[in-house]
């Protein structure tokens, strides 16, 4: 499962894709681009615009309607999973649980975990999962919404492959990545959430991204 990663191909070499500017480490920019024209004082400009997460609305474990204006000027973390899942998702959880410890008093840091079962993780399912791991408070949401939408914001948006799959383990298939995603909304990194030292990476990198400045341009 950890190989269905529709976008991500070259996160194997994800370490080397990274760019020193003097002792700064600057995270590069994933997703699609396109260069854009634009005048400025009487002269031509090509500005550069990145593929970022788009519009979405999901519920999390409290009730409350999650969007992605609730994530305005927050670096955060994405990752997909379901409840009942017998195989990657609680080696995901103890992970992700590193890296929520860490940045949990940071008011600008959210986890967003979406479910890819939502018939069966309802809300009150969600909120006993948080607290069956320890979770409180508003830095990790486990959310849940339409199966269609949240299945073509993982595809075609965080570039992770899921899908319902009757022969797998628990019904569905997925990859058990972490992605990371800045207050621009793109996308800076993805990290095999069952590796212990590429969540370490992941903690490392939150921290780089915390010093960027509010607008980067990554050559």
């Amino acid at each position: 499962m950890k190989k269905l990663v529709l976008g991500f191909l070259v996160v194997i070499v994800w370490s080397a894709c990274k760019s020193n500017s003097g002792n700064k480490m600057t995270l590069p920019i994933f997703g699609s681009r396109r260069a854009v024209s634009k005048v400025v004082d009487g002269k031509t400009e090509v500005d550069t615009i990145y593929q970022t997460i788009p519009k979405f609305g999901f519920i999390n474990q409290y009730g409350d309607s999650i969007t992605n204006k609730s994530l305005d000027g927050d670096i955060y973390v994405a990752d997909f999973f379901f409840t009942t899942c017998p195989s990657i998702c609680p080696i995901m959880a103890r992970n992700m649980l590193k890296v929520y410890d860490t940045y949990k008093s940071d008011g600008n840091f959210k986890i967003l975990s979406h479910t890819i079962d939502p018939k069966h993780d309802s809300v009150p399912v969600l909120k006993k999962y948080a607290d069956k791991l320890g979770v409180n408070g508003n830095t990790w949401w486990f959310v849940q919404g339409k199966k269609e939408e949240t299945y073509d914001i993982a595809e075609k948006n965080y570039l992770v492959a899921v899908k319902k799959d009757s022969t797998a383990a628990g019904g569905y298939v997925h990859a058990g990545y972490f992605v990371l995603v800045d207050k621009q909304k793109r996308i800076r990194g993805a990290y095999d959430g069952t590796d212990p030292k590429q969540v370490d990476q992941l903690i490392e990198d939150i921290k780089a991204l915390r010093a960027e400045p509010d607008e980067v341009i990554v050559q």
